[in-house]
């Protein structure tokens, strides 16, 4: 079986070549998969607010997730009242086999000032900010924006939380790779996080720590906790931030950068990073490992690239096999895209994806 497996499937022409992965990669894989076996740990928590026509888009990044994550997930769904039957009907007929639970929420602010944080850059958008005040009960969490794709499994961004240090309380990927397209270190008027600010659309938290630190901040010489300091931030820059919350977060970590862990930028690989020329250099070698489609690129034809990935994600069906349903179906879309910026470099779109896909069929195979 591994053998018909390693000829018919890995040597395809959309693959790696054999001399660069072979049978390396399926005993990596292998191994991966017994470990997750012979080390059982809590599921992994994953929260996303999603406000107005952000159903879709929602559901096919929670699609994306439960396609190749080892550990059970459990979803946090943080979203208007009038979606919340939507989800409970859409997510009743996913086939979790037992891997996925989910809660939905409707969207909570502190009452005294519910109206600043809801018109706070866009509807919702802050909400994320008191998830370590709301999920009291979570002690780790992914948050990610309802624009977000994972091209491998969520189980490999959940464990940077055990490459943090002892001060590290979250982990989030760089705004720019290159200064001079660099949005904070051109325009900020107010404090940010290293040389190019810090993007928050995927944020990583050990929210027991979160919770239990005091922060250095540029208000009082007293340290504040997390619930303490966010009105406060609120109404010093109020008329200084673009991003909301985002800015909000690189204020905060200007003044804590011992607090951030960062990860490369293929763990968040936006527009940004190929509109203007490739910009990514570790997607360029490793290929992308979280697709962050913002300024609605899934929905418009500026950037195809990008919306040709989330179309074949969203029209994949489970159980279908993943690569005549999936992959060939993506590359075929991804070449007709070479006349743009991110279509020149659209093979590190798919490289990754391919090796995720390599790597679910040899779990597979040695699970039986």
């Amino acid at each position: 079986r591994c053998k018909n497996l390693s000829v018919s499937f890995w040597n395809s022409y959309w693959m790696l070549p054999s001399d660069v992965c072979g049978m390396n990669c399926f005993w990596e894989a292998a191994f991966r998969y017994d470990y997750m076996k012979t080390h059982p740990s809590e599921k992994m928590h994953l929260a996303v607010v999603a406000c107005g026509e952000r159903l879709e888009e929602t559901v096919t990044m929670l699609r994306s997730a439960i396609i190749f994550s080892i550990k059970p997930l459990h979803f946090h769904i943080f979203a208007e009242d009038q979606l919340h039957e939507s989800f409970k009907d859409i997510l009743e007929e996913f086939p979790y086999e037992g891997k996925v639970n989910y809660t939905i929420y409707p969207i909570t602010f502190p009452s005294e000032s519910a109206a600043e944080w809801k018109k706070l850059f866009k509807p919702c958008a802050s909400q994320r900010l008191f998830l370590p005040l709301i999920l009291k009960n979570v002690d780790s969490l992914l948050y990610v924006d309802t624009d977000i794709l994972f091209l491998r499994p969520v189980d490999d961004i959940w464990s940077f939380l055990g490459k943090f240090n002892s001060t590290q309380i979250a982990a989030m990927a760089p705004e720019h790779e290159e200064p001079r397209i660099g949005w904070y270190n051109r325009f900020a008027r107010h404090p940010y996080y290293g040389v190019t600010g810090i993007n928050s659309g995927v944020m990583l938290m050990n929210m027991t720590r979160i919770r239990r630190k005091y922060f250095k901040n540029d208000m009082t010489p007293v340290r504040l906790q997390w619930g303490e300091i966010l009105m406060p931030l609120l109404k010093k820059y109020k008329l200084n931030i673009t991003w909301g919350d985002q800015d909000l977060l690189n204020i905060m970590f200007f003044h804590n950068p011992e607090s951030l862990y960062v990860f490369p930028c293929q763990w968040n690989y936006r527009p940004d990073h190929c509109i203007y020329g490739s910009n990514c250099k570790a997607a360029e070698e490793e290929g992308i490992f979280i697709l962050h489609g913002n300024r609605g690129v899934y929905h418009d034809d500026k950037q195809p690239t990008f919306r040709a990935v989330y179309e074949a994600i969203k029209n994949y069906s489970f159980g279908d096999d993943l690569v005549h349903s999936l992959l060939q179906p993506l590359e075929q879309e991804l070449q007709k895209t070479t006349h743009t910026y991110c279509g020149r470099v659209y093979k590190v779109f798919i490289k990754q994806l391919t090796k995720s896909v390599r790597d679910l069929y040899a779990r597979r195979s040695k699970g039986r």
